[in-house]
C-alpha cells in the first residue's frame, strides 16, 4: 500500500514536471507576472521559513566575515597569490569528492538532521581556527586543512540546505523563497566583507573566525525550533552508488535539466575563481589592503542582492529563460572588462553588475531545477 501511494505520488510530480517543462518550451512558465514589492517578501508568511531565513542570515554573515578574513590572512602569512588558490583547491575540492554522496543522503534522511550536524561541525571548525589565531599559533598549513575539512562539511551540508526550503513553503512560492534565499546569502555577502575587513584592520583576524563561530547558533537554533512533518525515511535498499547513478542518468535524459546542471556548473568552474583571488587582485592590482578586499567583495554582494530583490519582486513570472539568457551572458564580458580596470572605484562599480549578472544566472537555474525535479530525486540533482 505505501509502495502504491509513492507510486502515485511520483507519478504526479511527473506529470507536473513535465506540464512545467511544457510551459518553458514556450516561454510561459508561469502565469502570474510583473513587478509587484509586495510579492518581494511572500515567503516570508510561513512561520519555519521565517526561522530559516532570519537564522541563516545571522550565520551566513560570519561565514563572509570567515571567507574574507581567512583569504587575506594566508596572504597577509605568505604573500603569495598562489597560496589563495591552495585554499579555494582544499576547500572545493570535497565537492567534487563526496557531494554526489551528500546528495544521497539528502534525499534518504531528515534534511532538518542533516543540517544540524554539519552546521555544528562547521561551527567548531571556525572555532578552532580562531583560537589558534588569537594564541598566534596559525600556520599555512592549518587554513588549508581546516578549509578542506569545512569543505567536506559542506558538501554534505549543501544538497540538504538547497533542497530544505521545498519542506518549508508551498510549491508555488518556491521561486520566491528561493529568491529570497539568495537574497539572504547577498545580504550577508555584501555587509560581512566590508565588516570584516575593517574587524580585520582594527582587531585582527581571529575576532572575524570567533564571530563565525558563535553566527552558527543562530541557524541550529532556528532548526531545532521548526514544527515539521515527521519525516519518513525512504529508502530503496540500493546501495548509494546506484542512487547516484540514478541520480546522474535522470540528469542526461532530461535536456532541460540537463543544460541548467551543464550552465551552473560551467560558472561555477570557470567563473568563481576571481572571488578566491580578490585579495592578492586588492593589494598587487589595485594597491590596497584588507580593507580594500572587503569592499571589492561587499560591492559584488551588493550587486547580487539587488539581483535577488528585483527577482522575488517578480513574483511567479514570465520569460525566466529569457532573464537566464541576459545573465549568463552579461556574467563573462564583465568578467574580461573587470580584468582590465585597475582604478578602485570603477572597479567597485563594474564588481557590483558581475555579483548582480552572477545571481541572475545562478538563482534562476535553481529555481528551474528545483521545481522541475521531482521530490525523490532533488538532494542528488542539487547535489
Amino acid at each position: 500500500m505505501a509502495k502504491e501511494k509513492l507510486s502515485d505520488v511520483n507519478k504526479k510530480e511527473i506529470l507536473e514536471s513535465n506540464e512545467l517543462k511544457a510551459e518553458l518550451s514556450k516561454g510561459n512558465f508561469v502565469s502570474e507576472s510583473g513587478f509587484s514589492f509586495r510579492r518581494t517578501f511572500t515567503a516570508l508568511k510561513y512561520p519555519n521559513y521565517r526561522l530559516w531565513f532570519w537564522g541563516q542570515m545571522v550565520s551566513m554573515l560570519g561565514t563572509w566575515m570567515q571567507i574574507t578574513a581567512q583569504g587575506f590572512l594566508i596572504y597577509d602569512i605568505t604573500r603569495s597569490p598562489a597560496y589563495l588558490g591552495y585554499v579555494g583547491f582544499a576547500s572545493g575540492i570535497p565537492t567534487w569528492i563526496f557531494m554526489l554522496y551528500g546528495g544521497v543522503i539528502a534525499d534518504r534522511f531528515s534534511k532538518r538532521k542533516v543540517l544540524v550536524i554539519t552546521q555544528t561541525i562547521m561551527m567548531l571548525l571556525a572555532a578552532i581556527l580562531a583560537i589558534l589565531t588569537f594564541l598566534k599559533l596559525v600556520q599555512p598549513w592549518h587554513i588549508i586543512l581546516l578549509a578542506f575539512l569545512l569543505g567536506t562539511a559542506n558538501a554534505f551540508d549543501a544538497p540538504s540546505r538547497i533542497s530544505f526550503v521545498n519542506e518549508l513553503v508551498d510549491k508555488p512560492d518556491l521561486t520566491n523563497a528561493i529568491a529570497l534565499n539568495a537574497t539572504m546569502f547577498n545580504t550577508a555577502t555584501a555587509i560581512g566583507p566590508a565588516v570584516a575587513g575593517l574587524a580585520y584592520a582594527f582587531a585582527g583576524p581571529a575576532w572575524c573566525f570567533t564571530i563565525n563561530a558563535v553566527s552558527f547558533v543562530g541557524v541550529i537554533a532556528a532548526l531545532n525550533k521548526m514544527k515539521l512533518k515527521e519525516h519518513v525515511t525512504v529508502h530503496s535498499g540500493k546501495s548509494a552508488f546506484f542512487e547516484i547513478t540514478e541520480g546522474l542518468k535522470y540528469i542526461g535524459k532530461d535536456p532541460v535539466v540537463r543544460i541548467l546542471i551543464l550552465m551552473v556548473a560551467s560558472v561555477s568552474l570557470f567563473g568563481l575563481s576571481f572571488v578566491t583571488l580578490l585579495p592578492a587582485w586588492s593589494v598587487n592590482i589595485l594597491g590596497g589592503d584588507s580593507a580594500t578586499n572587503g569592499f571589492l567583495q561587499s560591492a559584488r554582494g551588493a550587486g547580487a542582492l539587488a539581483s535577488a530583490l528585483f527577482i522575488a519582486s517578480l513574483g511567479r513570472f514570465n520569460y525566466k529563460g529569457k532573464l537566464l539568457a541576459i545573465g549568463s551572458i552579461t556574467f563573462p564580458i564583465l568578467m574580461i572588462v573587470f580584468s582590465f580596470i585597475h582604478i578602485i572605484p570603477i572597479s567597485l562599480v563594474i564588481i557590483f553588475a558581475l555579483g548582480s549578472a552572477l545571481i541572475l544566472t545562478m538563482n534562476i537555474a535553481n529555481s528551474l531545477v528545483q521545481t522541475l525535479v521531482p521530490d525523490n530525486l532533488r538532494g542528488r540533482v542539487m547535489g
